[in-house]
């Protein structure tokens, strides 16, 4: 599958040539995310919508000017989230009388998707993959197989989540947070559980022509489990059978937990002259947050150097293919492999 066009909102400067460089602060713990002002949805339809909606529909509408996709296929795990609790308060707030049907549409995660079929007239193939921390990587593994079976149709592929006070808040209780004011240009020498909340939306093209592709995706593995042994079977496996072990960068999901450290310190192990980069002290940790890691490749692909606080170790290097590793939680675990062409 080949990706063409791209686009993104996080909680960095994106419009801005150069604006990675430049690593904006999180705020209580918070990355959150910088939005546009929105100039292709009508201002009736944006103050009804919910934060994971107006990114979604804001990252997807640029793409889709001179584009009809032939599939939406959108990855989230708590998309709608803050419209669902706000509409169940209402419930009780007004005693089950009059409730606001704005709340109630935009509170189930397919909402996303939906949204931007209505807005762009578009009755093809529209679905939502829900599944926790590899939503994205269910939603790429569908339209991989959409693009094999029609390699000339174009696919609007997504990953989108927002910061909602409920699932903050019980993550936070869970100890997946930091319990200290933590800034994020000093995650990785935190030494301590949890991490810090993040959100964005990030948006593809893709079919299955390489013509003009900025990235192809290579192959794509994803497992469940708390052992690093587990996980370095999977990666000595994927390796294996995708590469030749040369993997100029390796970006992780690195996010100052560390509890997840000994995953990610086995892939280093295991790629050992291998650049290694990280991202998620510009994007925070959220399900859906490889996304950043993708659209970040996809950036580095055409040409354009990523700022040096992204590096680990090594330098960049654009020749080869990128291996892409993050866990959430340390239950779900995906690899993905890009490559330029």
């Amino acid at each position: 599958m080949y990706i063409h066009y791209h686009n993104c909102i996080f909680p960095q400067q994106t419009a801005l040539p150069g604006g990675l460089d430049t690593l904006l602060p999180a705020d209580g713990n918070q990355l959150k995310a910088i939005e546009p002002s929105y100039d292709g949805v009508p201002p009736g339809l944006l103050r009804r919508m919910g934060k994971a909606v107006r990114m979604g529909t804001g990252t997807a509408l640029p793409l889709l000017k001179d584009l009809r996709p032939d599939g939406i296929i959108i990855g989230t795990a708590n998309g709608g989230m803050e419209d669902c609790i706000r509409f169940l308060n209402q419930i009780i707030d007004y005693d089950e009388g009059m409730l606001t049907p704005g709340n109630f549409v935009q509170s189930t995660p397919n909402a996303i998707a939906g949204q931007l079929g209505l807005m762009t007239r578009n009755q093809c193939y529209n679905i939502t993959h829900v599944h926790r921390g590899l939503s994205f990587e269910q939603a790429l593994l569908d339209a991989a197989m959409l693009s094999m079976e029609h390699p000339h149709r174009n696919y609007l592929v997504g990953a989108v989540d927002e910061i909602a006070d409920y699932n903050y808040n019980i993550d936070l209780l869970g100890g997946w947070y930091k319990k200290h004011p933590q800034q994020n240009k000093d995650l990785y020498e935190a030494n301590s559980p949890g991490s810090i909340a993040g959100e964005g939306a990030v948006m593809l093209v893709v079919n299955g022509q390489p013509e003009e592709a900025v990235a192809r995706l290579r192959a794509i593995r994803s497992w469940h489990g708390t052992n690093p042994d587990d996980a370095r079977t999977n990666i000595e496996a994927f390796l294996q059978q995708y590469t030749d072990g040369n993997i100029p960068l390796l970006i992780t999901g690195e996010n100052g937990d560390n509890r997840l450290l000994p995953y990610y310190e086995t892939c280093e192990k295991l790629l050992p002259g291998s650049a290694v980069g990280r991202f998620k002290h510009m994007s925070g940790e959220y399900p859906t947050a490889a996304g950043i890691a993708l659209w970040l490749t996809c950036r580095l692909f055409e040409g354009e150097a990523l700022p040096h606080h992204f590096y680990k170790k090594g330098k960049e290097n654009t020749a080869g293919p990128v291996l892409i590793y993050n866990t959430y939680k340390g239950e779900q675990h995906s690899l993905i492999l890009l490559s330029k062409k």
